[in-house]
């Protein structure tokens, strides 16, 4: 035990340090190529830090076991919206740029959809594996070719976010080697407090299916979880945003893409998956829009309700798993009050929020 005790502080350790170099690299690598950190944070930082669930994917599928893959993509998008999101917003309130609004929330939505839609039959084939990565791979093109160089004002605006101390990280090439240096320290890191944290819940009579709803779904979200916080701790809001929405679109299209593909015989969707977490993970994804549009952030109170409900979705599925007789009461409560009074809390907010914004107009 006490082995393990320092391999999951050596987790912890290096989630901190990745997370560190990851961001640095990020937003210096960003001014290096005249681009945004919103557009570094929807590409190369969420393709990075969804490694682990790609790693997952693909081994799960070579393995024989394509169920594992399609519930750690659904779980890890499910995490990084209501806990990274919430988590980050709690720090510090998350303003979202209105690219996120007008263009990936509604790619993220339309990719939760499509995944839905492709997966009700009961499998995803190799053909419909084959087209999400190619979506994946146009969809990253599509951001290479829109993100042009930064105009002067908008670089001196990124060079003033930057730490003032930062003289020895200015080459294009440090910078490329935080980044690296700072993926395989939070890949490496993930994995550390994955295993020590599964010998801690063993150690205390956890059983295993609790295990694996709980531990290892939010270990394989753990460099998105320390990015993103980091991120929020660093001003660097964007690349905050940009790593959730941007991991979720890269798990559904190129993990599930990459594993479907290798899989000789596709993808089994469970039962389980079709009947409630994929309508889970496509409400959480249209949450976005009301939470994104009233006044351009995420603020404390929606990282507080976010964070609510991936506690409240993780207490269904451990009830669920175990039969427990608190189930229907539990379910009751959740559809008949509380999701009901979350969407009069969000629709009143947004409608203020608008009703401000129109009554500021009509005085300019």
């Amino acid at each position: 035990m006490t082995a393990e005790i320092f391999v999951f502080a050596g987790g912890l350790g290096l989630l901190a340090i990745g997370a560190e170099a990851l961001v640095r690299g990020a937003s210096r690598l960003a001014l290096s190529f005249g681009i945004s950190p919103l557009v570094v944070g929807l590409t190369v930082v969420a393709f990075g830090t969804s490694a682990p669930e790609i790693a997952v994917a693909v081994d799960a599928s070579l393995e024989g076991n394509p169920s594992l893959a399609i519930g750690n993509v659904i779980g890890s998008n499910i995490a990084n919206i209501l806990l990274i999101l919430g988590l980050s917003a709690m720090i510090a309130p998350l303003l979202v740029a209105e690219q996120i609004v007008r263009q990936e929330v509604p790619v993220m939505i339309a990719a939760s959809a499509l995944l839905v839609g492709i997966a009700l039959d009961g499998d995803i084939s190799r053909l419909e594996a084959g087209m999400l990565l190619l979506l994946s791979v146009a969809y990253t093109g599509f951001l290479a070719i829109q993100a042009r160089k930064a105009s002067a004002r908008m670089r001196a605006e990124m060079e003033a976010d930057l730490p003032k101390d930062a003289g020895w990280d200015r080459h294009w090439s440090i910078q490329l080697l935080l980044v690296g240096g700072g993926l395989a320290m939070l890949v490496l890191g993930a994995d550390w407090l994955v295993q020590s944290a599964v010998v801690f819940a063993r150690a205390l009579g956890v059983s295993d299916l609790v295990i694996g709803l709980t531990v290892v779904a939010i270990g394989t979200s753990m460099p998105e979880i320390a990015t993103s916080l980091m991120a929020a701790l660093r001003g660097q809001r964007d690349i905050a945003v940009g790593n959730v929405v941007g991991s979720n679109l890269f798990n559904i299209l190129a993990c599930l893409g990459a594993a479907g593909v290798v899989s000789p015989v596709g993808l089994l969707v469970p039962e389980a998956a079709r009947s409630f977490d994929l309508w889970v993970m496509l409400a959480v994804a249209f949450v976005c829009l009301p939470v994104f549009l009233t006044a351009g952030e995420i603020r404390r109170w929606e990282g507080a309700l976010l964070l609510g409900y991936y506690a409240a979705y993780t207490a269904y599925l451990i009830l669920s798993a175990q039969h427990h007789e608190m189930l229907p009461m539990f379910s009751g409560v959740m559809l008949l009050f509380v999701l009901p009074l979350t969407g009069l809390t969000l629709t009143a907010s947004f409608v203020r929020h608008t009703v401000r914004k129109k009554t500021a107009a009509n005085r300019d």
